[in-house]
């Protein structure tokens, strides 16, 4: 007997929003199927392989059995390591206590979202965004309360505008820095400045830090002790498929923040968690190179877009994206994504995956190689003059 499963689903399996970089992705892997050569300027994945003696821990690990549960905070060793990296990064003293090692960052999220949220109280975010925030908000029975922001600016929170967006039911201010889709990195004036709002949470997705062109990132744990870091592996050392992130909390919250993982996750894979210490301790020089390169391609595809017609507001300095501003050849970011990748074979996000104040954008992503930019920015190049 045939049965309507969707008449079945939950309300809120129903409201959580898909990533449209996805189907864009799905184009292209149905194109490549048929023999295309697609170039991939949409994906947000580093192109370089894991550092050698990240890989090399993991095989050493897995050589020494280290495959059992961990504690559910994640390996002493490693919190201990996150905790010596931020303090020599930014001087910040923290507690392996106030670590939670996950599976990922999108984990660690999420159970700060089920750890801090009542059923309605909301969560201050940007737009545009990444666009899986609300859904963590929603999956936690909180409320997203948006802020639309403006290019000119970087799209970066005004104090102002936030004040007027607190509630009595407002729990937390989520930022991003280096943020994607912009690239854009926050200033410490502007961290400390969100930093005053000390009646909520700071919720800070660090997941880009060290991935930074010029200066240097800032973590809000510089400002204040009530907040909650998100970071991570995947970028900065091209761990994207090893799954291993983690959560800085504020103090008090060992325990609750322990309790959601025993139930949810149990623990973070044992092995990998050793290549993570690898990844802290030894491959320094790695990131470096990797940077380095990252910078060659963000400024040949600054200067390459501009002279193409888009326009960047305000330079992005960090992560691998740049948003461009391309409301001089469309108005539906969706319709341009398809259109470009369906006539010259070259993937691109459109702007609306990461809020209604991103359409016209498209965002580019330089974590591919220069060959691959210049031919992609090539192939747009000659499908805009068409137009």
């Amino acid at each position: 007997m045939y049965m309507n499963y969707r008449t079945m689903l939950s309300q809120r399996a129903e409201e959580f929003t898909s990533f449209i970089v996805m189907d864009v992705m799905a184009k292209a892997e149905e194109l490549e199927r048929k023999g295309e050569h697609v170039i991939h300027l949409e994906v947000g994945e580093p192109d370089f392989m894991t550092p050698k003696v990240v890989e090399e821990a993991a095989i050493e690990a897995l050589k020494r059995q280290k495959t059992k549960y961990t504690h559910a905070l994640g390996l002493l060793e490693l919190r201990e390591a996150i905790c010596e990296y931020y303090y020599n990064e930014y001087n910040v003293s923290l507690s392996p206590d106030q670590v939670l090692v996950t599976t990922g960052t999108s984990p660690a999220l999420l159970f700060v979202m089920l750890a801090i949220l009542n059923p309605g109280e909301d969560v201050i975010v940007s737009n545009p965004r990444y666009p899986c925030y609300q859904n963590f908000i929603t999956a936690a029975g909180g409320v997203v309360n948006e802020i639309i922001t403006q290019p000119e600016e970087g799209f970066q929170y005004r104090p102002d505008d936030i004040k007027k967006k607190i509630t009595p039911k407002t729990k937390a201010i989520m930022i991003n820095s280096p943020c994607n889709p912009t690239g854009i990195v926050m200033s410490k004036d502007a961290l400390h400045t969100i930093a005053q709002f000390d009646k909520q949470f700071i919720i800070s997705d660090e997941i880009y830090h060290g991935l930074v062109y010029k200066d240097r990132a800032h973590s809000i744990l510089e400002f204040t002790d009530k907040a909650f870091v998100i970071n991570g592996f995947s970028k900065l050392f091209a761990m994207t498929g090893w799954r291993l992130g983690y959560c800085i909390f504020p103090k008090g919250f060992t325990k609750v923040m322990q309790r959601i993982h025993q139930n949810f996750m149990i623990s973070a894979n044992n092995f990998i968690q050793w290549a993570g210490i690898a990844a802290l301790k030894y491959a320094q020089q790695d990131v470096e190179n990797m940077r380095q390169t990252y910078n060659t391609r963000r400024e040949y595809m600054i200067q390459r877009l501009q002279s193409m017609g888009f326009t960047i507001h305000v330079e992005p300095t960090g992560a691998f994206y740049v948003f461009a501003d391309a409301r001089k050849y469309c108005s539906d970011s969706y319709k341009e994504a398809f259109n470009i990748i369906e006539k010259v074979k070259v993937g691109v996000t459109p702007g609306i995956d990461f809020g209604s104040a991103g359409e016209g954008f498209l965002r580019f992503s330089y974590a591919t190689s220069l060959e691959n930019i210049k031919e992609g920015l090539n192939r747009i190049e000659e499908y805009l003059k068409k137009k």
